[in-house]
C-alpha cells in the first residue's frame, strides 16, 4: 500500500468517524500496547503476536493523529533532531562503558 494510499484512509476515517473520538481511540491503543508489553516484561508472557498487533494498530492511530493537527513534517524534524542526540550519548556511553 502506498503513502498517498494510507494518507487517504487515514484522512477518511477522521472524517467519517471524526476527530475526537479518533483522539481518543490513539489513547486506547496505545494503552492496549503498554498493557502487552507489561505483560510481556512482568508476567514473562510469550505474547508476541499481540505486541505485534498492538504496534501496528498505535502506528496506525499516530499517523492519524499527525494527519489530524497537521504535524507531520514537524514531528519527522523533531525526530530527525532527537535521534541525532540519542547517536551521540550512545557514542558517548559506549566510550566510557565499553573498555
Amino acid at each position: 500500500m502506498t503513502n498517498k494510499t494510507q494518507e487517504t484512509i487515514y484522512e477518511r476515517a477522521l472524517r467519517v468517524w471524526h476527530k475526537e473520538p479518533q483522539m481518543l481511540q490513539v489513547i486506547e491503543e496505545m494503552s492496549e500496547l503498554t498493557k502487552e508489553i507489561l505483560k510481556n516484561v512482568n508476567r514473562k508472557k510469550d505474547n508476541i503476536a499481540e505486541i505485534v498487533e498492538e504496534t501496528a494498530d498505535v502506528e496506525i492511530m499516530l499517523e492519524q493523529l499527525k494527519c489530524c493537527y497537521q504535524i507531520k513534517e514537524k514531528v519527522e524534524a523533531y525526530k530527525t533532531e532527537k535521534l541525532k542526540k540519542i547517536e551521540q550519548r550512545l557514542d558517548e556511553w559506549e566510550q566510557t562503558h565499553d573498555k
